[in-house]
């Protein structure tokens, strides 16, 4: 059984195929010349590329690109020590806001692709796909500052939906200043450099796996996303990706997660990839869901 999944698995480890990345990058190209054609919103923004194409762990047929856009002027999200406020580090509101800054990208992109082909989401514009390209997100963004007491602070994002409520990520270190400091991308980049590329392959197989167990109704797959999973990977020992096959990689990785899954004691301290956000601390209902699929992957495959 094992030489079959790694058979599966030695595919599945594999970034799409040039043709689906050419459609991939052909995307990308489209809205940044869309946004770049509007000399409003090309004043103000940086166009970039996140998710899990960016972090090389993107799956075949499973291709759509995530495009942040992120505003450069004078419009931040905050967090602040306990106790602190805005005024306390001099800061004043913009007249300029992010509904405003979320029109404008609209306006351009219905500019660029017409009105049918875009549609405004909750968090962002979907650009639909056609033969040329990949379905694509392309999502407003503003600066986030992490302040600390003595007022310095770091950089990441911060997404505003439409609904309410406020998203920080930290994707990337987009300028190569002291308060942007290495993030998702650049973690990510060392542990698959450490583990001789295996940390991303194990990435590819798992969401290839979640895929198939969600297709086939395992409820246990429904509520895992692809974030979650390279989050789960970041989190095993670079000895867990030291085998020589990649079935024995999966199996290590599963293992190691299904114990330190079964204790909130074991796994409170788990940050996402970057190393800025906790995981799932405090959030047992997360945890139960994270064994649940791990467990539930282990059965599917036979390792457990």
């Amino acid at each position: 059984m094992s030489a079959t999944w790694n058979e599966r698995f030695a595919s599945w480890a594999q970034a799409p195929s040039q043709t689906e990345t050419n459609r991939i990058d052909n995307a990308i190209a489209a809205i940044k010349n869309a946004l770049a054609a509007d000399p409003k919103v090309a004043s103000v923004t940086k166009v970039f590329v996140q998710g899990s194409y960016r972090n090389r762990v993107n799956v075949r047929q499973d291709s759509d690109v995530d495009i942040g856009v992120l505003y450069t002027g004078n419009l931040f999200g905050t967090d602040y020590p306990p106790g602190k406020t805005a005024a306390d580090f001099n800061l004043i509101g913009a007249e300029y806001g992010y509904s405003d800054f979320k029109n404008d990208i609209e306006k351009a992109l219905v500019s660029r692709f017409g009105r049918v082909a875009v549609t405004r989401g909750d968090k962002a514009f979907d650009i639909h796909e056609n033969t040329y390209r990949v379905d694509a997100d392309v999502v407003p963004l503003i600066v986030h500052r992490r302040y600390a007491v003595d007022g310095s602070y770091i950089c990441g994002t911060e997404l505003r939906p439409d609904n309410g409520g406020r998203i920080i990520n930290w994707p990337e270190r987009l300028y190569d200043t002291h308060i942007w400091p290495r993030q998702h991308y650049e973690n990510g980049n060392t542990k698959n450099n450490d583990t001789r590329r295996a940390y991303r392959g194990v990435v590819r197989i798992v969401k290839k796996l979640r895929n198939i167990m969600d297709e086939e109704n395992v409820a246990e797959a429904k509520p895992i996303k692809g974030f979650n999973i390279e989050c789960l990977a970041w989190n095993t020992p670079n000895t867990c990706f030291a085998h020589a096959t990649w079935y024995e990689d999966v199996s290590a990785v599963l293992s190691h997660l299904s114990y330190n899954l079964s204790s909130m004691v074991l796994c409170e301290e788990w940050g996402e990839v970057s190393e800025l956000k906790y995981l799932l601390k405090g959030d047992d209902t997360k945890r139960k869901q994270f064994k649940a699929f791990v467990d539930g992957a282990r059965g599917y495959i036979g390792s457990a």
